[in-house]
């Protein structure tokens, strides 16, 4: 017997997603804008008599009518049927049940702005139960809903629950299995499809004979992109479609489905009398400001990278300390040899470089958390939308913006949101401008050595450059955005629409839970990279081609000789010269003319090759190398890298150098997977090599010039 699927379905910010988590126990990421489920995802929901259903969850979508890519997927979803009757379906085949089972969740706080899409999806004969979410909130404003009186206008289930408390959880589960073995009701249709319309429906018929008359209406609206579609097929129906005027129907359809509901909904809605309904609006007020709106947002942001920096640097220090110790008990416990210099110059230094940045990413996520929760993330679109829009953007490039300083890969998905191309192409060549989580690492470790530990106007003073680092990031973001616009026209104006979700206190396990999976998606799929590259530098630094490496040793001691040094000096010259021999050290001398002149050695030049894979094994790359040679003390890799001195006795982290280098990974595309993700969104390789091209080239320049202008 096939597992039986419901979809849930609903506009952005009803909630849909957290009810699809706290059903399947899957922690799928949640947030109070939209845009942040761009594809469907699945789970599966078991009940205690075994039966088991499949959910899938949709993007939010406003109607049956897309203007973005993602609400594509749920018209794609309720357009799909079997052209024959077939005995074997299957959740990946196109081949789906003509009758879906719906799970439709709407905001009650708001309920008279979700229903239009649950109208059009009661019209394609659809087993729906609405799902009133947010409950708890609704009670504290002062609003209920009368739900005999919805159930008798819709003929279907209505369940009022709180997906964050888990209120009425349970009887959401006992329908969901009731729907499952119930025969599907006749459903009232708000719409009337014109006559005219119906005549060219007649004509689709034998194509689709499973079809009903309002799916066959949408194939008139949409054929041109459903990709179910056969092109002999898309041929017939825009052969009967001539003439036909979609978008006057478009608009015939959405007022007379807000005619049909509008009277009941006034009629089940109560709103008390003095309730604090009015609340968001005086805070939206300030929030929203034209004025002081940005200065509040750009204080929030500075607050934020002040507390990375601050927050962080104790637990830090600890997992610094603790694994320059283990290094030190390894060495002890283990003989000198090839297996001593793996574990403790390849593999202990690699996976400190990796678990020494997780608070500074627990505290960004833990906070930016926090701002989608309160819902504070919806003003920043709103907020922004008119300033993006002067440099080719629109407000909900803001979300990819913003969502980059997490990640670019998920922010240039969620560009999907955008119906405009051309905004949508410029946001995504720009989002990776801005600072993500992997440039943390490197951050965190450069400005520690360049800046000192100050205080400045009552803030420290490296959180101020971190806070310049990010800022710099958005800076080149926008400008490269207001260059593109000219290069890439359109007349096409975009506008936003969007509602603003209530304010409320965050869900901390949904915040937690985050922060989890935010840590365990870098220790684990950067750390993976990290530790295979620093197992690869480790043996690249370690040997060297035919006997040169011993050369490099006889002449090493020969110096020490001549020098008379002491033991622990003999033995990092001799560290180095063998590193210089090695074939890292063959590679880094290679491409040290051209770094040059930005002030790096061929050992920062390894570390830059290697960091072209993930920006964030810079650091890992750092770690391996400068821990090569040295003796087996406590001594942390900023210490080291901050102290390490070339042959000449020069530092070669010099206050210059580590400028530039930061500068360097602000505007460098180092990330191939932010590149495949690219391709793959433009479907096409020109625009992440003109991509490449230009952050590497800008990046290079930039550096030069800071190096050169700081010595």
């Amino acid at each position: 017997m096939s597992e039986a699927i419901v979809y849930l379905a609903g506009n952005p910010n009803s909630g849909k997603t957290t009810v699809f988590n706290v059903l399947t126990g899957l922690h799928q990421k949640t947030g109070n804008f939209p845009g942040v489920t761009v594809e469907r995802k699945m789970g599966q929901l078991k009940f205690p008599t075994g039966q088991s259903i499949k959910l899938i969850d949709l993007p939010g979508a406003y109607s049956f009518y897309p203007t973005s890519l993602d609400e594509r997927v749920v018209v794609q979803n309720f357009v799909t049927f079997p052209k024959r009757e077939t005995k074997k379906i299957s959740l990946n085949s196109p081949l789906e049940p003509t009758h879906k089972n719906v799970l439709y969740v709407a905001d009650m706080m708001h309920i008279e702005k979700h229903l239009l899409l649950l109208q059009q999806i009661l019209d394609t004969d659809a087993k729906v139960i609405l799902v009133l979410n947010m409950y708890d909130q609704a009670q504290r404003h002062g609003i209920d809903v009368d739900v005999a009186v919805l159930q008798k206008k819709l003929n279907i289930p209505v369940i009022k629950i709180s997906a964050r408390d888990k209120t009425g959880i349970d009887e959401l589960k006992e329908q969901l299995s009731q729907m499952l073995i119930s025969p599907r009701t006749s459903n009232p249709s708000s719409y009337s499809i014109p006559r005219e319309t119906k005549k060219v429906i007649g004509q689709l018929k034998s194509l689709f004979p499973l079809a009903n008359d309002y799916q066959l209406n949408l194939l008139l609206h949409h054929y041109k992109w459903l990709p179910t579609l056969s092109e002999e097929e898309k041929s017939a129906i825009a052969q009967a479609a001539t003439g036909y005027d979609s978008l006057k129907e478009q608009i015939d359809e959405t007022m007379m489905r807000y005619d049909f509901l509008l009277p009941t909904i006034k009629k089940s809605v109560q709103k008390r009398q003095g309730a604090d309904i009015l609340f968001s609006d005086k805070i939206d007020a300030i929030l929203t400001h034209k004025r002081v709106g940005p200065i509040i947002f750009f204080a929030i942001i500075f607050f934020v990278f002040q507390a990375i920096y601050t927050w962080s640097g104790y637990p830090m220090d600890l997992i610094d300390g603790w694994f320059a110790s283990l290094n030190t008990y390894v060495k002890s416990i283990v003989p000198d040899g090839w297996i001593q210099s793996l574990l403790t110059d390849g593999i202990i230094a690699g996976l400190g470089g990796i678990i020494i940045f997780i608070p500074q990413i627990a505290i960004l996520f833990f906070l930016i958390g926090i701002l989608e929760e309160v819902g504070y993330m919806a003003r920043a679109v709103y907020l922004f939308d008119r300033i993006m829009q002067r440099f080719g953007l629109s407000g909900r490039s803001i979300v990819a913006l913003i969502s980059s300083g997490a990640c670019a890969i998920p922010a240039i998905m969620t560009t999907r949101t955008i119906s405009n191309w051309n905004e949508r192409l410029i946001t995504i060549l720009t989002a990776p401008f801005i600072s993500c989580s992997a440039r943390l690492p490197v951050y965190v470790l450069l400005v520690g050595i360049a800046v000192p530990d100050k205080s400045f106007l009552g803030f420290n003073l490296q959180g101020w450059a971190f806070t310049g680092l990010y800022l710099l990031g958005i800076v080149a973001a926008l400008g490269s955005s207001f260059i593109l616009k000219y290069f890439i026209k359109t007349d096409q104006r975009s506008f936003l629409a969007m509602e603003m979700p209530s304010y409320r206190l965050p869900v901390w396990r949904n915040i937690l839970l985050n922060i989890w999976e935010k840590t365990g998606a870098f220790v684990i799929g950067a750390g993976k990279i990290i530790m295979v590259i620093s197992v690869i530098i480790w043996a690249m630094s370690s040997y060297g081609p035919s006997n040169s490496m011993a050369v490099a040793e006889e002449s090493a001691q020969e110096m020490a000789v001549d020098k008379k040094l002491a033991a622990p000096e003999t033995a990092n010259l001799i560290a180095s010269y063998r590193l210089e021999s090695s074939y890292a050290g063959r590679v880094g001398k290679f491409i040290e003319p051209a770094i040059k002149p930005l002030g790096y050695d061929w050992k920062i030049g390894i570390a830059l090759l290697t960091s072209f894979a993930a920006r964030e094994v810079f650091v890992g790359t750092m770690s391996t190398i400068y821990s090569l040679g040295e003796d087996a003390d406590e001594t942390t890799l900023r210490h080291k890298i901050a102290n390490y001195r070339n042959a000449e006795g020069n530092l070669v982290f010099t206050t210059a150098t580590s400028f530039s280098l930061l500068v360097f990974y602000v505007f460098a595309m180092q990330c191939m997977s932010t590149l495949a993700v690219v391709k793959r969104e433009t479907n096409s390789w020109k625009w992440p090599i003109l991509q490449f091209v230009f952050m590497t080239a800008l990046a290079y320049f930039s550096a030069l010039l800071v190096y050169q202008v700081m010595t």
